[in-house]
């Protein structure tokens, strides 16, 4: 049996692991693969901001499931103390006697393969593979190879491949800032959201993607109206239009639920409703949207938040949260209604005049048709109306419901 071994921190496992990981796989003919996190690398320390064992250990799992007769394994998260290659090769000797162990490398741990701990041992062990992580060093490669081949008796094969020129280094940078999806697999890369491991940010197209499917057709025009104008408002005043659209593109991921479906989403999440929720499920969407955004699409604490007060907004509510009530209720394609012209002008020049008109409007129109009325909305309004009034301004006129 030959038993292909890749170790490293994949922190996270990306698409350059996977394509060297199938160049040798096609090249050895392994019988079986396994990728091995490292629990403490020996030759550098884990960066700051590291996933804990578990997250590396589960996006490793997702990454070799990209590849036939791949699994990850354990073996070095169970040991306590230094990753040592050494010590991992001597544990697979044991676990499977008689097997051919055939270690994956890079060039540059070729090169210095010597400095590490017990390198006779791993050259005994197992056979060397090479793989060029860069074009132009082959014969850095061959020379290094003809050395240790020399001087331990060393099995080393060269793999011929077109790498992907990428590092964890890079993609974890890139995350942060909405980009690198490219450089990951489908499952990683959702799993890096879920958790928002390395301060990640969904692409907003790839959550679009993702977040239309839990919407009826006919909604998806609103979530696009209200992204839009949470970022022209954000724009406006000074918040961040990607944070702003990624709350308007979630804002109403659960209300395609009914009453039962909606109920079901709060026993999950362990939300209790309030009697008003429960007599409206209108109302509900916002606290089980919230709750399903951040399991979900690892949505924090601000965004969901915006989603949880979309509706009836609260008394002093952030910027984030006033955008996306006031996006909500002012998005283009909204039906008109009669304040709906004098709120949109306000929102881009008095943001607390919207706010208490779009609650003052909620307020009237719900009572003027004899609906129970969520003390939230109430309260929004009387807040920002004596925000107004200690800021000496007065609230915008309207006679509507």
């Amino acid at each position: 049996m030959r038993i292909l071994i890749y170790g490293g921190s994949f922190n996270p496992p990306h698409l350059g692991h996977i394509r060297s990981v199938q160049t040798a796989a096609a090249a050895l003919a392994p019988d079986r693969t396994l990728l091995i996190p490292a629990n403490f690398p020996p030759h550098k320390p884990l960066p700051e901001g590291t996933p804990v064992p578990l997250h590396r250990f589960a996006m490793t799992k997702l990454a070799a499931g990209e590849i036939p007769g791949c699994e990850a394994s354990e073996i070095e998260l169970c040991r306590e103390g230094p990753s040592y290659t050494a010590d991992t090769l001597r544990q697979l000797h044991e676990m499977y006697p008689g097997a051919e162990l055939v270690f994956l490398m890079g060039t540059d741990m070729l090169l210095t393969v010597e400095g590490w701990y017990a390198p006779e041992v791993i050259m005994a062990l197992a056979r060397l593979a090479v793989f060029a992580r860069e074009t132009g060093r082959e014969g850095e490669i061959e020379t290094q190879a003809a050395r240790l081949r020399e001087r331990y008796g060393a099995s080393v094969t060269v793999l011929a491949g077109q790498p992907v020129t990428v590092s964890s280094t890079e993609v974890r940078s890139l995350l942060p800032r909405r980009q690198g999806r490219e450089y990951l697999t489908e499952d990683v890369y959702g799993y890096i959201i879920r958790h928002r491991l390395y301060g990640a940010k969904p692409e907003l197209a790839w959550l679009r993607e993702r977040a239309y499917v839990c919407l009826k057709p006919t909604r998806v025009e609103h979530v696009r109206g209200t992204e839009a104008m949470a970022r022209a408002l954000a724009e406006r005043w000074g918040a961040d239009p990607e944070d702003a659209a990624e709350a308007a593109i979630l804002h109403d991921c659960t209300k395609k639920a009914d009453r039962d479906g909606q109920l079901r989403i709060c026993e999950k999440y362990d939300i209790i409703p309030d009697k008003w929720e429960l007599e409206n499920e209108e109302l509900l969407h916002a606290k089980t949207g919230a709750a399903f955004a951040a399991a979900e699409f690892g949505a924090p604490g601000p965004i969901a938040d915006a989603i949880r007060w979309h509706t009836t907004g609260r008394p002093d509510m952030t910027l984030l949260e006033q955008i996306v009530f006031l996006a909500d209720a002012i998005e283009e394609h909204r039906k008109p209604y009669p304040a709906l012209e004098a709120i949109r002008k306000a929102a881009f020049s008095d943001l607390d005049a919207a706010v208490e008109l779009c609650a003052r409007r909620t307020v009237e129109y719900v009572r003027s048709r004899g609906l129970p009325l969520h003390p939230d909305t109430a309260r929004t309004r009387e807040f920002y109306l004596k925000k107004l009034e200690d800021r000496g301004a007065a609230p915008i006129p309207w006679d509507g419901p």
